[in-house]
């Protein structure tokens, strides 16, 4: 290896609502050796996800926030370039959370091999990684979709929702996706086979929800909020399960929004209906990933299930990259290409 330095991205300053580029700074900083168990980790990929704005707040979270000068945190594809832990070799391909940077020094504590025979190994941030994950364990542990039941998830064209459609379709069930313009919900239906997407920009969004979910909803899988959860609510079943996974919509909010109060409208939902509404991140269900990794990867290789990948080239890119995703721009899973692979 011939580099004696590396480039990482740390936070510069908190955003107060849309984040911006100078909320980012972009170092150039020496390239360490690693210590006594201690690994050195080539970048190759860099997940970039909606949770990633929430970090760059103060305010208390089920994780702590991105410390200002800190690199920003991120689920990253690495190789491993030298080894003093006899539980690594170079070359071997990790998943784990490096964050915003080409190269870092790790124990081996939180992160897995990945087996480029699998698949390809951008899927360990993907459909074989935390997002994927995201969607089995939401849908297995709270949506527990049943066969001819109607299931509906928000950000369908993306890297978790994407799955939901298709899980529930692998269970049986009527998959209804909702989606930012019709690209994308063109490829939720005749790429991923999902039954119907819905344009969530449409002027006439409410009404065209209804019409694709004739019986009503029986799962809805939340990643969104805001204007879709209130087109949403009315058509849940009774009994219906609501995995609430991400609230997109609102990460950028400065304030409360505009407009009535509708907390006892949804309040008086949930008794009538006996709605579940759960939140959960995905690491409360980390006792499920072998389960995961077998089911998924399996159906992968059966065919059953697709994906699609954004990708940016270059770690400069990784700030306008996810100021883009908090607006929908991407489409399909997002991921910066910071190195080649091997």
């Amino acid at each position: 290896m011939t580099a004696t330095t590396y480039r990482q991205i740390v936070l510069a300053a908190r955003p107060t609502g849309e984040p911006t580029s100078a909320n980012f700074e972009l170092r150039q900083v020496p390239l360490p050796e690693p210590g006594e168990g201690q690994l050195l980790l080539r970048t190759i990929w860099l997940s970039l996800d909606p949770y990633m704005r929430g970090r760059m707040n103060a305010a208390k979270s089920y994780a702590p926030p991105v410390e200002v000068g800190a690199v920003m945190a991120g689920g990253t594809i690495t190789e491993v370039m030298k080894s003093n832990n006899p539980k690594f070799k170079p070359g071997d391909i990790l998943a784990g959370w490096i964050g915003w940077q080409e190269y870092a020094i790790a124990d081996g504590r939180g992160m897995r091999k990945v087996d480029p025979a699998v698949a390809p190994i951008s899927t360990g941030v993907g459909v074989l990684g935390m997002p994927g994950m995201t969607a089995y364990v939401g849908m297995r542990n709270i949506g527990k979709p049943k066969a001819g039941e109607t299931v509906v998830v928000a950000a369908a064209s993306g890297a978790v929702g994407s799955l939901v459609g298709q899980i529930a379709k692998i269970e049986g069930c009527r998959a209804v996706g909702i989606a930012g313009g019709p690209e994308k919900c063109r490829h939720v239906v005749e790429d991923l086979g999902f039954d119907a997407c819905v344009d969530h920009r449409s002027p006439t969004f409410a009404a065209d929800l209804q019409a694709a979910c004739p019986q009503g909803i029986d799962v809805y899988f939340e990643n969104v909020g805001g204007a879709v959860w209130a087109a949403v609510l009315p058509l849940l079943n009774p009994f219906a399960r609501v995995p609430v996974c991400g609230l997109i919509a609102n990460y950028n909010d400065a304030a409360p929004p505009a407009g009535p109060d509708m907390s006892a409208v949804m309040m008086r939902a949930i008794l009538t209906n006996r709605l579940t509404l759960r939140g959960f991140i995905v690491s409360d269900f980390q006792d499920q990933q072998k389960e995961f990794l077998e089911m998924v990867g399996g159906w992968l290789r059966e065919g059953r299930v697709k994906y699609r990948e954004d990708v940016v080239e270059g770690l400069e890119k990784a700030p306008e990259a996810l100021i883009g995703l908090l607006k929908g721009r991407n489409f399909g899973k997002l991921l910066v290409r910071v190195g080649q692979d091997p």
